[in-house]
């Protein structure tokens, strides 16, 4: 009997291991390809064609400045899809606007407050991939006071935010882009330290 138990509790404690481990490379996995997607966008800034950084700043760029990743800031958020019958007028950066069409509201909790983000697709794309323009109370600090982007495919009624892979406008590295500036309802009373920072503040 006494020998029956201790088999038992031998495979309780393989379960808890193989559990332990499992969630353990799962985060591995998951930093190591959002430092792969950030490698990537730094040779795109690199690059004489794709970058979009000024010739003379993009030969002595290095690489972008993040936040380590933290699953803390993978969000899943109830979806809530609403389509709007006509685009409306996303004020650029540089004045102009653009039309965007709204196509869902994200609701999430974060620090003991609940947060809604408006979701936009902007007019004649035909990705799945929703834009998400925000600010949070890191702006001006730590990350860009104009704000960060977030793109996010929504999954029924829910929608992973991975705010780790949030990122500045063109705008934040070179004046010349218009760049859509986030509307009021999606300004989070909350910070968010996660994906990028202000450029060129190390």
């Amino acid at each position: 009997m006494k020998g029956f138990k201790y088999i038992i509790l031998l495979g309780v404690l393989l379960i808890v291991g193989y559990l332990v481990k499992d969630l353990f490379f799962n985060d591995e996995s998951y930093n190591q390809a959002v430092l792969k997607f950030r490698e990537s966008k730094d040779l795109t800034f690199r690059s004489v064609t794709r970058s979009p950084l000024p010739d003379s700043v993009r030969r002595a760029f290095n690489k972008l400045d993040y936040y380590a990743p933290a699953r803390d800031f993978e969000i899943s958020a109830d979806f809530q899809a609403q389509e709007s019958a006509e685009p409306v007028a996303m004020p650029m950066t540089t004045g102009t606007k653009e039309p965007y069409y709204v196509k869902g509201k994200a609701t999430f909790e974060l620090e003991g407050q609940t947060h809604t983000l408006t979701l936009f697709q902007k007019a004649g794309a035909t990705s799945d991939s929703l834009f998400i323009p925000f600010t949070d109370q890191t702006n001006g600090f730590e990350t860009y006071g104009g704000g960060r982007y977030l793109d996010a495919i929504p999954n029924g009624q829910t929608i992973v935010l991975d705010f780790n892979k949030a990122y500045n406008p063109f705008c934040a590295y070179n004046p010349q882009f218009a760049c859509p500036m986030p509307p009021a309802e999606n300004r989070l009373k909350v910070k968010i330290p996660a994906g990028e920072k202000a450029f060129g503040t190390k």
